[in-house]
């Protein structure tokens, strides 16, 4: 499964792995998550809420610590080894929510910015600084980007009906250049306790969910790389080792 797995990412840029969590998994995941996020709601930058319901969030290890260690799974650890070699950290948690009557929808992009502890270091391959929810971010180079896998734990089954991902297998091979055109798009179709491994220069993009719908889609996003030290004197803002003996360079 590996083996197939890396091949898949290779080609297409994503892979989607099966059953990683269990039922009792998923439940204890968002036993936890829920309460993290609904207790500095109102205060932190990083919590986005609508109508009394949070349905995205940045920093998510700063709101809940513990969320760094969610996604240790045989399967995932194995993966992410192999990808991106044995020094491999996670380097930023996000939260997505779809909540039933409050959707939203993505354009067609690329994931191109990164979390860093300071973004005013002059560099030709880490530019354009932001500023997203207090964290200081740069667009990455694309030897940074290449180094880079997201590990997407699905708290809820998607289907077409709650604004599944939609991706273009292979964008990836285009660098940053956005896809000429979105007609070969994939829907990312999962149950809950499934995980979906992609690469950030994969195109992708949200619909809204369908009207009257029920389902929620919650989501935890995981980045990772396996380049614990950027170019340039550039620090990750959050480097967390996935090895014993990986490295600690930040955070």
């Amino acid at each position: 499964m590996l083996d197939a797995c890396l091949t898949k990412i290779e080609r297409d840029g994503f892979a989607v792995l099966p059953g990683v969590f269990d039922e009792p998994a998923v439940e204890a995941i968002a036993a936890q998550l829920s309460p993290a996020l609904s207790a500095t709601r109102d205060e932190a930058e990083s919590i986005r809420s609508r109508a009394g319901t949070v349905y995205a969030a940045r920093n998510v290890v700063t709101l809940w610590p513990e969320v760094r260690d969610v996604w240790r799974r045989p399967a995932i650890v194995e993966l992410l080894s192999a990808a991106l070699g044995r020094e491999f950290g996670l380097v930023r948690v996000l939260y997505f929510d779809k909540p039933p009557e409050r959707s939203w929808s993505l354009p067609w992009h690329k994931d191109l910015t990164i979390a860093v502890r300071d973004n005013s270091l002059p560099s030709e391959r880490l530019r354009r600084p932001t500023t997203k929810a207090g964290v200081p971010h740069v667009e990455a180079s694309l030897d940074v980007l290449s180094t880079m896998l997201t590990v997407r734990v699905h708290l809820d089954q998607v289907t077409e009906e709650n604004g599944p991902l939609k991706v273009i297998p292979g964008s990836h091979h285009q660098g940053k250049q956005s896809a000429a055109t979105a007609a070969a798009f994939q829907s990312i179709l999962v149950a809950p306790g499934d995980v979906l491994a992609i690469r950030p220069l994969v195109a992708h993009s949200s619909d809204l969910s369908h009207p009257g719908t029920t389902r929620r889609r919650r989501i935890l996003h995981f980045e990772f790389s396996g380049l614990p030290r950027l170019p340039d004197g550039f620090e990750w803002h959050d480097f967390y080792p996935g090895m014993p003996n990986g490295i600690h360079s930040a955070g």
